[in-house]
Order: C-alpha cells, then sequence, then structure tokens
C-alpha cells in the first residue's frame, strides 16, 4: 500500500490593494493580509513543544478524542484505497491513525479476494504547516490545490479556527470530497455547563499560558490560542455555517461538555 503524505501551509486569501480589510486574531483586530503570518508564527514558536502542551493543556485527553472508537477517526470509517485530506495536520497523528485503521481493515479483508479496494491506492495528504518531518507543498485552506469530487474524506481537528475566512475552508471542503465523502471537524469549542464554564475559563486564561510561558518560554502564543478558542462561534452556530457551505446531515457531538466538539457532514 503506498501512503502519499503532502503538507500544505494553512492561510488566507489576500485582499486587494485599494482597501484594508481586518480580522479577529484572538482578541485583537489585525489586518487579513497579516493574519495568516501572525498564526504562522505562533506555531512555528510552538511547534517544538506541540504535543507536550497539547498533553498538559488537555490531561492527555486530545489524543483519546482523536482515537476513541466512538471518535473523529472511527466516524471517518477509512477503507483501503481511499483518497483523504487531513488539514491543519499538526505532527501528522489523526493522519497516522487513519493509515493505521485502513491497515487492519486490509488485514482483515486481505482473504477476500473479490474486494477490489484492496488493490487500489490509498492516498492520504497531510495539509498543515511547515514540518520536516513530512513531504510538503505550500497551499492555502481557502484555495486548495485539489481537483472537484477527488476525496473520500476530509478531517481538521484544532485548526479552522485559525483559518481567516471559516465559510471559505468550508467551501473549499465541500468542492474537493466527492458525493457521499465526509467532512470532520475536531475543535476546541464551548463549554454549556455554567459552573464548568467558570472553572474552564479560569483555567484558560490563568493557567495555560503561565504553562506556556514556563514549559515553552511563549506566554504570547498560547494566550493567542485561549483567545482564539473564545472567538470561534458556538457548536450551533458553526453547525449552521457547516450545512451553509452544502453539506448534509449536519451534526455534531460534545466531549467534556463542550471543551471540544466534533462537528460532522456528508457530501451528497
Amino acid at each position: 500500500m503506498i501512503v502519499k503524505l503532502s503538507l500544505i501551509i494553512l492561510g488566507s486569501s489576500f485582499t486587494g490593494d485599494n482597501f484594508v480589510s481586518t480580522t479577529i486574531s484572538g482578541f485583537k483586530e489585525v489586518r487579513e493580509e497579516d493574519k495568516s503570518q501572525l498564526v504562522g508564527n505562533v506555531f512555528t514558536n510552538v511547534a517544538s513543544n506541540y504535543d507536550l502542551m497539547n498533553d498538559l493543556m488537555s490531561g492527555g485527553l486530545h489524543r483519546l478524542w482523536k482515537e476513541s472508537p466512538f471518535r473523529l477517526v472511527s466516524k471517518l470509517n477509512p477503507f483501503p484505497g481511499m483518497k483523504h485530506l487531513d488539514v491543519a495536520g499538526g505532527t501528522g497523528d489523526v493522519a497516522f491513525r487513519i493509515l493505521e485503521t485502513v491497515n487492519s481493515v486490509k488485514r482483515r479483508a486481505i482473504q477476500d479476494p473479490s474486494n477490489d479496494n484492496l488493490h487500489e491506492e490509498t492516498e492520504i495528504y497531510v495539509c498543515l504547516g511547515e514540518t520536516k518531518s513530512l513531504i510538503w507543498a505550500e497551499g492555502d485552506a481557502e484555495a486548495l490545490d485539489f481537483p472537484d469530487n477527488s476525496m473520500d474524506g476530509y478531517t481538521i481537528a484544532f485548526g479552522i479556527r485559525n483559518v481567516t475566512h471559516i465559510e471559505k475552508a468550508l467551501v473549499e471542503a465541500h468542492r474537493v470530497l466527492k458525493r457521499g465523502g465526509r467532512f470532520l471537524c475536531l475543535e476546541l469549542s464551548h463549554v454549556d455547563v455554567p459552573l464548568l464554564k467558570q472553572v474552564y475559563d479560569y483555567y484558560s486564561f490563568s493557567i495555560i499560558p503561565a504553562v506556556g510561558e514556563l514549559v515553552a518560554g511563549d506566554r504570547e502564543s498560547y494566550q493567542y490560542l485561549v483567545e482564539s478558542i473564545r472567538r470561534f462561534p458556538p457548536q450551533d452556530k458553526f453547525a449552521l455555517m457547516i450545512a451553509d457551505a452544502g453539506f448534509q446531515k449536519v451534526e455534531y457531538e460534545n466531549l467534556v461538555a463542550g471543551v471540544v466538539a466534533i462537528h460532522s457532514g456528508l457530501k451528497l
């Protein structure tokens, strides 16, 4: 089985020369054409401590959210021969879990010679910022360099809140998916339990930036990450945005009272 790992920088489109448009980055208003560089700088600063900080901030739960049988990868239902796009793929952990599932399915079905998918090439494209551990190509999450109707699945974990125009990224996801293809988004979201929300807000704004400064020597980047979560649309509003992009059977599942949510939709 051949697996292609490619890399595209998660970016945004640029405005024209005759006007200046702004967007929100964290709680700050910045020029739209500056946001891609700002976000890129944040993730460049945190890259060396990315998985360690995710473990510390979530108590290791981010790994379970990605690999639990009823969570992201299982909702995708990977199969041999699929063409899959993982946007904002970080260190590739979601992509490698998808590959492990594909290999598991292949091992179970290999004795069935009638299964033609086993002989097709599985392609998993990992789209994210620069990393030397994967083959990569620069690109834009709002203007993906993939043909229409070319992918069986699209996942994005903890990344869509960092694009400049979320609605454009959703439209692109719909465009590149085949009929029957599934969109899945794992994202830090909004807590729906009042008492827990107070604790979560204190932890987010007081503890996480302090841990970022202690472990990674970078308080500002983790302050941005916390603020970007609060600026992200609530679950019901984001679900409507997914539907507006053309997806059907849109739904979401809250994890840990909404600290994280998995959104899904089908291209029919």
